[in-house]
């Protein structure tokens, strides 16, 4: 059943233009020129219960302005949206109680109280009893690792640690939706870590449905089976991430290894592949994927080849070509 349904969604903004310079300014006393920017541009899908979708895009691609209206911080220009049978605009109780957004450059907590005080505030704020919260709260920290920052300024946590008060504040209130923006962004690799099992142990235990925006694909692919693509505000992608690379990656990377005295000239590799890399005893090409199987077998039969390793292409890689070609880039 789909809890998140998406149809023909659009977000637009208008924008003042401002001539620069001091007499661009007077101008624009009297006489205002606008802009008009689509930021969303007639997006459509549909998420299941208790799946976690990552929702992808280079940066002003729209997904932050895509979750402010499913949210219901923002009215779409156009289009409509059902989120657990609510328009999310419309901001009835029942559905702001049923789901969290997290943004990952946007705090929550009260930045000149303990996370303990903000917590609580949250609490009553949802009408959580007093021992339901003293039991969230001891679970959550105690899987987040910040158990004994409870009673430390908001302002004097570190990045990481306030990220994982941001993440707990959320949660109390049991949310069956939760929204993802960038909640690993500038964390280190052992906070981020901790943030990624949490979450996954979340939604395997809770069936909580979560839509996660990251540019860091370590967080992609560890938490999601399924992405969402879109660019210039548009839906560019729906699928699993598998299919990704089997779509947009038409080749494969084959390296081998041969002893370190041999030589291979450049002008017998050309007909295996494209020379990706060449070093005393190693060789990177990148090979057609039809072409695979084959060029394998000539590279045993024809070169001193002491071992060879066939690696699909890095998905970070495939997203960066894509939304390089999607922007007229190389």
């Amino acid at each position: 059943m789909a809890v998140i349904e998406v149809d023909r969604l659009t977000k637009s903004f208008r924008t003042f233009k401002k001539q620069p310079g001091f007499a661009g300014a007077l101008k624009g006393l009297w006489r205002r020129e606008y802009e008009q920017t689509t930021a969303v541009n007639q997006v459509s899908f549909q998420i299941e219960a208790g799946e976690f979708v990552g929702f992808l895009g280079p940066n002003g691609a729209g997904k932050t302005t895509t979750l402010k209206m499913l949210s219901g911080l923002l009215h779409p220009t156009q289009g409509t949206a059902r989120v657990l049978g609510y328009t999310p605009w419309d901001r009835l109780d029942g559905y702001r109680r049923q789901f969290a957004l997290v943004l990952g450059q946007k705090n929550q907590l009260w930045w000149d109280l303990p996370a303990r005080e903000s917590l609580e505030l949250n609490a009553r704020i949802y009408g959580i009893e007093h021992s339901l919260f003293l039991k969230k709260v001891d679970e959550l920290t105690s899987l987040l690792q910040v158990r004994d920052k409870l009673d430390v300024n908001v302002r004097e946590l570190s990045l990481g640690e306030r990220m994982k008060m941001e993440l707990i504040a959320s949660l109390l209130h049991q949310p069956a939706i939760l929204f993802l923006d960038e909640p690993t962004i500038g964390l280190d690799v052992v906070s981020q870590k901790t943030v990624r099992e949490f979450l996954r142990a979340h939604n395997e235990q809770q069936k909580t449905t979560i839509l996660l925006t990251s540019h860091y694909m370590a967080d992609i692919q560890e938490l999601c089976q399924r992405v969402i693509i879109i660019d210039h505000g548009r839906l560019f992608f729906d699928g699993k991430l598998d299919e990704i690379v089997d779509r947009f990656a038409n080749f494969k990377l084959v390296g081998i290894q041969f002893p370190p005295e041999k030589d291979l000239p450049a002008d017998r590799l050309d007909r295996y592949g494209e020379v990706v890399e060449k070093k005393a005893g190693n060789l990177l090409l990148k090979v057609n994927r039809d072409r695979v199987i084959s060029t394998c077998k000539a590279l045993l039969d024809e070169l001193p080849v002491t071992d060879i390793d066939i690696q699909e292409v890095p998905i970070e890689d495939v997203i960066r070509r894509i939304f390089a070609r999607e922007n007229g880039l190389k």
